[in-house]
């Protein structure tokens, strides 16, 4: 993520830690799913869980020399577990613990678009209310075309970001899928109940069907519809350049006190948080 533009707590969903910690989390959920089947020991289970953790240097260390991510986070866990870390990863492979957290993660930052949206339609709302009655000139190809309110404005970018809502909700629903079905997905080396188990306790939905991936249109989806989001923010900013152009200046952003719009100029007020939205839009 760019740090100039990255919130804290987006960020904090992407971390390498939080990532491990998403791991580790499905890991001990599928041992907890084999000591229930009876398939490894109890003890072994609460050795698991007390013991467990990691170290995100420990783990680039040894990827270095291992060259594969999940083999370096199991082999750093199991140097704090001692023996029982062979009950690790019994019956899996890497896709179940990457994907199954991928979801976890996308979901997770879901919730804070989804709370992001919220607030937008909220303000949209207000502004349409407010200017309801406040004039100003329709146009069509540019050009001046007949008389519209502001209010007008405001209520049609807010009934397209209801739409968005809607659509980010489906996407969130459709990327909740986990997978533990084991290499290329066939349960050939663990029961179809523990990806039942784990997926429930994780609050996602067993993929029907998988092969060694849960399949990429889940994901695609997903990304779809922030792009369409995406469009929809930079629609707005665009829309809000045009407005402030000084020959224009029907509308214009908020300036706060002390914000400077040039080095050289005093008088510019640069529309920058629009042309910031624009630029991450077409990201």
């Amino acid at each position: 993520m760019i740090p100039r533009y990255a919130r804290d707590e987006m960020s904090a969903i992407w971390s390498p830690e939080n990532r491990y910690k998403k791991w580790l989390e499905i890991e001990i959920l599928v041992c907890e799913a084999l000591a229930k089947r009876g398939e490894i020991p109890l003890s072994a289970l609460e050795n698991i869980k007390t013991k467990a953790g990691f170290d995100a240097g420990r783990i680039d260390e040894i990827e270095k020399t291992m060259k594969h991510d999940v083999v370096a986070f199991l082999t750093c866990v199991t140097e704090r577990v001692g023996e029982d870390g062979r009950f690790l990863h019994l019956g899996l492979t890497s896709s179940d613990i990457l994907d199954t957290s991928l979801a976890l993660l996308l979901r997770d930052a879901a919730e804070i678009l989804l709370t992001d949206v919220d607030r937008m339609l909220a303000a949209l709302k207000e502004k349409a209310m407010l200017h309801k009655d406040t004039l100003m000139i329709g146009r069509s190809h540019g050009i001046h075309a007949e008389p519209i309110t502001f209010g007008l404005k405001m209520g049609i970018w807010h009934q397209e970001m209801a739409r968005n809502r809607e659509r980010l909700l489906r996407a969130k629903e459709t990327i909740s899928t986990g997978k533990i079905s084991g290499a290329v997905g066939t349960f050939s080396f663990i029961h179809p109940s523990v990806e039942e188990y784990v997926c429930r306790q994780l609050g996602l939905k067993p993929a029907p069907i998988s092969s060694q991936i849960v399949q990429r249109d889940r994901h695609a989806e997903y990304f779809t519809t922030l792009a369409i989001i995406a469009s929809s923010i930079d629609k707005f900013s665009q829309e809000i350049r045009l407005l402030q152009r000084t020959e224009v200046r029907e509308a214009e952003e908020f300036f706060s006190a002390g914000q400077k719009g040039s080095s050289a100029m005093p008088h510019k007020r640069n529309p920058v948080l629009s042309e910031n939205l624009s630029g991450l839009s077409r990201l």
